[in-house]
């Protein structure tokens, strides 16, 4: 096997979300059994004053979760500090504001004011998770600004680039790239008319990049056996070329996803408004409730 030219290294970092994955629902669940267990414990009931208290904390903590939309959209509120922080503080007010509410419930319903206040919570921090998911799909970190279409295809054009300089002497895994990126073609031309399709696109990509990374390990040694390289720079560019697998595959992925995941937010944001007002009514009558009778 006759190879010319160096061999330039990627410089792509893999996304890390699936490295935390797993210990995220570790720890959710970890966290829900302590919840469940406090709860149902006995130690207080619902009207005492433990269970009283811990009511009236999460209600004041559900009411702050205002703040940030009016943050947004207020521009005389501008100089209370820049918008990501206030994000930050929304998303943990919104974890901490319905825990604290089923520890006060203790998972049972009473009234009827009370089913609809606990329902309403729930479906508005069911919506609170989705549309945090479909945040990441089309901004650029946890906090960072709104990414165009057009900023995630050149930032995949450079991972394409870049993964056919550095494999060009390893068609196996460029096969499974173009075998993928049809795929993703595919659902970029349906998006979401064709859901199962669209839905299907993350498994197969981890299914590519799988492929690939075999591939790489079974042909990166016949590579490094023609150009001489010791057993430490083959074991380093093996790594490395794991690691741009997995960032082409995911970038490929963005961009096929992108426009129908930005119409889901879009749809997202109309039928948020509701399940907050409706939750802020529910809640108020629960409360009125509670204190008339």
């Amino acid at each position: 096997m006759k190879l010319e030219g160096p061999v330039r290294e990627p410089a792509l970092q893999v996304p890390r979300l699936a490295r935390r994955v797993p210990w995220t629902l570790a720890a959710t669940l970890l966290a829900a059994a302590a919840v469940w267990w406090v709860a149902t414990s006995g130690a207080y009931t619902a009207g005492d004053e433990i269970g009283y208290n811990l009511g009236l904390a999460g209600g004041i903590l559900m009411l702050l979760l205002l703040i940030y939309p009016l943050r947004k959209r207020v521009r005389a509120l501008d100089a209370m500090g820049p918008i990501k922080h206030w994000f930050s503080m929304h998303m943990a007010l919104g974890i901490a504001g319905p825990v604290l509410i089923l520890l006060h419930s203790r998972f049972e319903l009473g009234s009827l004011n009370a089913s609809i206040a606990f329902w309403s919570m729930v479906l508005v921090a069911t919506s609170g998770v989705v549309g945090r998911f479909l945040y990441r799909r089309i901004h650029h970190g946890l906090y960072g600004r709104k990414a165009s279409l057009e900023q995630i295809r050149a930032h995949a054009g450079m991972g394409e680039g870049e993964a056919r300089t550095w494999l060009r002497h390893l068609p196996a895994v460029l096969e499974i790239f173009d075998r993928f990126a049809a795929d993703a073609e595919v659902v970029t031309r349906a998006g979401l008319r064709q859901p199962v399709k669209f839905m299907a696109l993350g498994v197969k990509a981890r299914l590519a990049a799988r492929r690939a990374r075999r591939a790489l390990a079974n042909d990166l040694p016949l590579v490094a056996e023609a150009r001489g390289w010791d057993a430490a720079t083959l074991e380093r560019r093996l790594h490395k070329g794991e690691k741009l697998v997995g960032a082409y595959v995911t970038h490929v992925q963005d961009v096929a996803q992108f426009e129908a995941y930005e119409r889901l937010f879009a749809l997202w944001h109309v039928l948020h408004l509701p399940f907050v007002f409706m939750l802020f009514f529910s809640a108020v009558a629960h409360v009125v409730y509670v204190h008339m009778y």
